[in-house]
């Protein structure tokens, strides 16, 4: 596909995205989608590619509940001894059509939530939410933590994949973050309205299950538990539609944003699959008692794809009172960052209108060269873990994706269309 210039193309990326119809089809164990965690001891993991030894804590510390949970190992000794030998390989959950929360690490038979594009037939997988707190995602892996992780399996997933079944063509997820964008979420660090609206649109399909009334009720306690529980499916809406969007291989939209802990990475439309790196930042926010900005681990996370998708951080005026619970200020703080963000996006996406914006769309196609142009940096928000392994969520707040990304990918574009010349 050609294009005259490279708004043209830009365009068609954005008319990718608003044209989208992403549905939640079922939930999985992971390994039933992802072939490459059926070829021996395999972790997914959240951001670029990253070895073992530059992982921080709490990625580490998911990788031995990983392990433990897989029952690779017995104990945290022999988990971390496979792991520190070269047992275990290691890929971005980016490279196989997934994200993951925080250090995002997915094993075999952890669960995943399938949502296809259905107006370009591709997947995109997460695993399913925890809650907060003490979980592996964050880095935990304690008994309590295990055994969650094995109840979601044997009850949780299946449970949820029958009454997906039962509901025929699955749940239309534009509809249900259009509801909920009216009702104070943006998605990242706010998702209780979405996550009842969920509730609401699967429970009557689990209560016609012909199964026992107890995991009926354990799991219907679970959803209406877990605030965040449509966090990780917007995640996998905003990685199967950005993956619709990618198709178009041309542009400076940008298709991915996400964080290893060590760097961060991006990928615009116009170069494909390339990473462009640069260190990432810490994120400042607010902090559960006890904990302290100097305990907060490097940002963190595939989670930032919501951001790419123009909702997050970009949307922070839909939900002015996560401001508050990320240290970001009141409303005038929220309405001022939605601005800045539309100042690096091409469009407003008209699916998602927000009443207190005036019912303006969310933003839509932050473009790299606006980035390098006007030197805003695109705003996350984001759970902040304890840089030590086994602790888990200490606090919330924000971080901004590193300039530095950007003006990679601009100038390896420009080398691609032949307008500078690549440095000898």
């Amino acid at each position: 596909m050609q294009f005259k210039s490279i708004d043209e193309a830009n365009r068609a990326v954005i008319d990718k995205i608003t044209g989208s119809a992403p549905f939640l089809v079922d939930v999985v164990p992971a390994k039933e989608k992802i072939k490459e965690l059926n070829e021996g001891k395999v972790l997914l993991h959240a951001g670029p590619p990253i070895k073992w030894e530059d992982m921080t804590g709490p990625m580490q510390g998911s990788c031995v509940g990983a392990s433990l949970f897989e029952g690779w190992a017995e104990n945290e000794q022999e988990a971390k001894r496979q792991l520190e030998n070269g047992e275990v390989t290691f890929i971005p959950c980016h490279h196989v059509n997934a994200v993951g929360p925080m250090g995002g690490i997915t094993s075999a038979n952890m669960p995943v939530l399938v949502v296809v594009d259905k107006s370009e037939g591709n997947e995109a997988y997460c695993t399913m939410n925890e809650g907060i707190g003490a979980v592996l995602r964050f880095g935990a892996y304690s008994d309590e933590v295990i055994n969650r992780l094995k109840w979601m399996k044997n009850v949780l997933a299946p449970t949820l994949s029958k009454a997906l079944e039962l509901s025929g063509e699955g749940l239309n997820i534009n509809v249900m973050i259009a509801r909920a964008i009216t009702m104070g979420d943006e998605f990242h660090q706010r998702n209780i309205a979405a996550s009842l609206i969920f509730l609401k649109e699967i429970s009557p399909y689990i209560v016609q299950l012909d199964i026992d009334d107890k995991e009926k009720n354990e799991v219907i306690q679970f959803l209406a538990d877990t605030d965040q529980f449509f966090l990780n499916i917007a995640m996998a809406t905003s990685k199967a539609v950005l993956d619709s969007a990618r198709k178009i291989e041309h542009g400076t939209v940008v298709t991915a944003m996400t964080r290893n802990g060590k760097e961060f990475g991006i990928r615009i439309s116009g170069m494909g699959d390339e990473w462009f790196t640069a260190p990432v930042n810490t994120p400042q926010g607010l902090f559960f008692t006890g904990y302290s900005q100097e305990q907060a681990n490097p940002d963190i996370g595939d989670s930032a794809i919501t951001e790419a998708f123009g909702v997050g951080g970009m949307a922070m005026i839909a939900a002015p009172g996560v401001t508050r619970f990320v240290g970001a200020g009141g409303f005038k703080d929220a309405l001022s960052t939605s601005n800045e963000m539309m100042e690096i996006c091409i469009d407003q996406n008209s699916n998602f209108t927000i009443p207190t914006w005036d019912f303006q769309g969310a933003c839509l196609g932050i473009d790299a060269r606006k980035v390098v142009e006007t030197g805003i940096e695109p705003v996350i928000n984001t759970g902040i873990a304890h840089k030590q392994a086994g602790v888990g969520q200490i606090g919330a707040g924000t971080v901004r994706a590193p300039k530095e990304c950007f003006e990679k990918a601009i100038e390896a574009y420009a080398i691609k269309l032949g307008l500078i010349e690549p440095e000898a």
